[in-house]
């Protein structure tokens, strides 16, 4: 019966949201993007805007490949030729793919060198390795993104294939939009939107979820929060894959500039989720996947170079702003 409630208990999760300048003296948005290993998809909307621009499309569109290795074995990681080739190059970034964080052994190879091994507990005591139990406790193939095409000679002896991350973009039309002001990121009853509308509405965008909330509908009751306005038009655009935090960076500088020249929107967004069963988030902050696995981050970017961060988590994360 215990195992039952807890079933049905509704998962805990946790929203952190900051307010901040991309010219503040001591900025804070590139070390958070940096030390977010593992990623699979990044979408940006920008709104009053009906195509990609040229200089967000040339980006996009390199992104660079990553690698799935099948039935790699775990010493591989650790002979001086996979150090020397790779490790000390910086920017190899290793995750198993199709695990499940909370039932099977997972690895991961963090960009400094680290090791993160999550081990099932016969495996642990057939190590004969010191660590620590997992806070959120209860042989896979293996994803790669490097900088050195040479991963593909590296690893000849096994089942390896390129892949390229998968881009989707579409043009939304009459969309309403929450009304936002930077300097107002808790909103303005009855006049301005805060930052977990704007959240929330993001999410029912970027999922196609129908925000009229007519009578007949069975699917969704959602709405766009109050105050409104119509937007005539909105570029959104995803892309998924094994993605570099590096590459993701360039994205963020990228859109911050697009309003260098003067544009009809007053902000954008860029949100980027992890993988929900990496063993680490941020940094080496462990992770758990508890009953969803989220840890995602999302950037609403002011024309002003104001911007918020908001920062979505699980129960089982020590992640927060």
């Amino acid at each position: 019966m215990a195992t039952l409630r807890r079933l049905r208990e509704t998962p805990q999760h946790f929203l952190s949201c900051v307010m901040s300048s991309f010219h503040d003296p001591r900025p804070r948005h590139r070390h958070f993007v940096e030390t977010h290993y593992y990623n699979y998809k990044v979408s940006f909307l920008i709104p009053e805007c009906a195509l990609l621009p040229k200089e967000l499309k040339s980006l996009v569109t390199e992104l660079g490949p990553y690698y799935l290795v099948k039935n790699l074995p775990l010493h591989e990681f650790i002979t001086p030729e996979f150090i020397n080739t790779f490790v000390k190059k910086g920017s190899c970034y290793a995750l198993t793919y199709n695990t499940n964080i909370d039932e099977d052994n997972t690895v991961a190879l963090l960009p400094n060198g680290k090791l993160i091994l999550s081990l099932d507990k016969d495996t642990y005591e057939e190590t004969g390795l010191e660590g620590h139990p997992s806070k959120y406790s209860g042989r896979k193939s293996m994803r790669f993104s490097a900088a050195e095409s040479s991963l593909m000679s590296y690893f000849s002896n096994y089942h390896i294939q390129e892949h390229q991350p998968r881009v989707s973009g579409s043009s939304l039309g009459e969309l309403p939009c929450p009304v936002l002001q930077s300097d107002y990121i808790a909103g303005l009853p009855g006049v301005l939107c805060g930052a977990p509308e704007l959240f929330e509405w993001l999410g029912a965008v970027c999922s196609n979820v129908d925000q009229n909330n007519e009578p007949h509908n069975f699917i969704s009751t959602y709405c766009c929060p109050q105050p409104n306005t119509a937007l005539a038009k909105a570029y959104l655009c995803s892309i998924t894959g094994f993605l570099l935090p590096e590459k993701i960076c360039l994205l963020l500088e990228r859109l911050r500039h697009y309003f260098d020249e003067p544009k009809l929107a007053p902000w954008l967004t860029l949100s980027v989720h992890s993988f929900a069963d990496s063993p680490v988030a941020w940094r080496e902050k462990e992770h758990g996947f508890h009953k969803g696995g989220e840890h995602i981050y999302n950037f609403v970017i002011f024309n002003n170079q104001d911007y918020w961060l908001q920062l979505a988590v699980g129960a089982n994360d020590d992640c927060f702003l």
